[in-house]
Parts: C-alpha cells; structure tokens; sequence
C-alpha cells in the first residue's frame, strides 16, 4: 500500500499542469503576430473589462486621406487629376494624400509647367493650359475669388468633423474642395465590435481636437472618448480608469511609454517606437488592433486550460491516494503499485492532451 500510495502521488501531472498551457498559449501568441514578454501580465488579460486605445497610429494609420472631394461645374475625376498634377510637384504631405489619391483610382495625371509653391497657402501651375491653385481655403479670402454655397457648406461639414480641407480653383472660383483626414485602420471596426461582443469596454484617447476625436469615435462606434488629453496625462487617465474596471492600453508611441506601463496590460503596436514597445506586456507585431481582441480572448482560453488541468490533476490525487491506501479494501477495490504507475502516467497524458488542445481555439470567430 505504501509503495502503490507513494506511486500514485508523484506529482507529474500537477507539475505540468500550467507550464504545458503556457508553452502552448506562448506558441500560438506568437504564431498570431502575438509576442509575450510578460507572461504574468499575459494571465491577467483574462480579467481586463475596459480596453482604452491611443488614436493616432493605433485605431488610425497616422497618414492622411482623402475621405471625401466636393465639386461645382468641374468633374470630380478632373479635379482629382488637376490638383493631383499640381501635387505631385510639391513635398506637402497632404498634398501627398491627393496624389496618392489618384494613383488609387489610376489616374493619367498631366504635366504640369510655371509650377510655384506659395508659403503658407498652396501652390499654383499651369496644366492643359489653364492656370489653377491648389491650397488652403483662406487663401479664397485672400484672392478674393468666388466660393460656390454647395463648397462652402462642404467645408463647414469636414470642419465640423475636424478634418482638413484642400480647395482647387482656377482664377475665378473654387472649382472643389477635398476633405483630408487621418485614415481609420480597415481592421479597427472589426476589433471594436469583437471587443463589445467580448463584455469588453472600449475606450479611445487621443490628443486631438474635440471635434476630430468625435469623428472618429462615432465611426468606430465608440461610445466612451477622452480628446485634447496631453501625453503627460494619459498614465493618469488609465489609473482611473483602472480603478473602476481592470484596464488594457494599447499604443505606440514615446508618449504612450508610462500609460502602457499604468495599465493592467499593456500592448504595443510593432510599427511604434522602441520605447513603448519596451514598455508593453504584448507586442502586435502586425499592428493590427484586431489582434489585441485575440490577445483578450486566447488569455481567457489559457486561463480555463489551466484550471481544468489543475482540476484533473487535483482531483486525480484526492481520489487516487486514498483508493491506493485501501480504503476500498472493503468493497473489493485494492490497487496494486502496477495500477498505480499505469494511473499516473494516465493522468500524466490527460493533462498533456488537455494542454495541447488548446490550439484547437479559433481566435477570429
């Protein structure tokens, strides 16, 4: 009895119970674009209630598009290929934008000749022999030329959602009017609805304008946003929001560094700069904010791995070491040191299985 007792109660099972998951849990991380480099943060995650991301290059790309273009008595393909002409010729990053534009919809752009950049308002050149600007609205003002009403309440609208505008006249008028923002992550949508079906809190913080983090937030659907909050103030914005509820943060940039710290998990984007990476629990090397729902998920995944097989071997010895000391002598049920080794390597395999099934976790359903 004492032999099979001592048998049965190697603690192999128990041993492997939560190191098995955690090598599986850290092999599909990263086989996910996931890197652990806190693994005791990695745990915590199965607990986060609110995850709160940084706008600019995280939920967006921090490149300018053009979101929407304004026309009167022009094409709108025409004015995107004048102004595009003009651009092309100019190192402005909205410009650029324009440019980039029309190379998305393949437009022959024409060239342009008498090309000159005006400091602070725009530029200005001849294409198909006409002379046209391209450039701020205020610059209207200045040359004293006319704004249709149908751009002129365009312009009111990108204001409204805190956008850039770009306005492309010829020597009379405002021929259209081009609405520039930052562009919206095509992952982001799915990552936030991922995360509201998860019982997941999203909350958006940005530095930007009121009326720019409005935009956004009501694209997205975020319902919970902080705007014009200084990089100085987001640590402190997270202690709050950790006391109410465990907190995630996802960002990428220096200023992000203590707020990544601040949170319960902290998760860079792979594209952001060496220091919050340093800072962050997980790294989304695809920089992808969808993968920080899997991140949520598979933690929770890990978690429910662990605590069966803790069950299953704990449970294993609470049976077996009193059915090996003989107290079923009684009923017939005596185990000799053989059943025993033959029961603990059993329990060995099941908890080894258990673990491994963990690869079977669909994240992206």
């Amino acid at each position: 009895r004492a032999v099979t007792v001592l048998v049965i109660a190697c603690p192999h099972a128990l041993g492997l119970a939560v190191p098995l998951v955690l090598v599986n849990a850290t092999a599909m991380s990263a086989k996910n674009g996931i890197l652990v480099r806190n693994r005791e943060a990695f745990e915590r995650a199965k607990s986060i209630k609110t995850i709160a991301f940084d706008k600019t290059g995280t939920l967006t790309t921090g490149h300018f598009g053009v979101q929407r273009i304004y026309t009167d008595s022009i094409d709108e393909i025409k004015a995107l290929g004048i102004a595009a002409s003009l651009e092309s010729l100019s190192e402005h990053p909205l410009g650029q934008s324009i440019v980039e534009e029309a190379s998305h919809r393949k437009l022959q752009l024409s060239k342009a000749s008498d090309f000159k950049a005006v400091p602070g308002q725009g530029v200005e050149g001849v294409v198909n022999d006409r002379h046209y600007r391209v450039g701020r609205p205020e610059w209207v003002e200045e040359l004293k030329l006319q704004f249709p009403p149908a751009l002129k309440k365009g312009l009111q609208e990108r204001e409204a959602r805190g956008e850039s505008a770009i306005v492309l006249m010829d020597d009379q008028q405002v021929l259209a009017l081009f609405g520039l923002a930052d562009q919206v992550r095509p992952s982001a949508r799915a990552a936030v609805v991922k995360l509201q079906k998860m019982g997941v809190q999203v909350v958006m913080i940005t530095g930007d304008a009121e009326a720019v983090a409005k935009a956004v937030a009501g694209d997205l659907q975020i319902d919970r946003y902080y705007a014009r909050v200084l990089p100085q103030d987001k640590a402190a914005l997270i202690h709050r929001l950790k006391a109410e509820k465990p907190t995630a943060f996802v960002g990428d940039g220096i200023n992000d560094a203590p707020a990544l710290s601040e949170a319960d998990l902290g998760l860079a984007i792979g594209a952001g700069t060496n220091v919050a990476i340093e800072s962050a629990d997980l790294i989304l090397v695809k920089s992808d904010p969808l993968d920080a729902s899997y991140a949520l998920k598979l933690a929770k995944a890990t978690y429910m791995k662990m605590a069966q097989n803790l069950f299953w071997a704990g449970g294993y010895n609470v049976v077996a070491i009193p059915l090996a000391a003989g107290v079923g002598y009684s009923f017939g049920v005596l185990l000799t040191p053989a059943i025993g080794a033959i029961l603990m390597a059993v329990s060995t395999v099941v908890v080894s299985i258990n673990a491994m099934l963990l690869r079977r976790t669909r994240l992206s359903d």
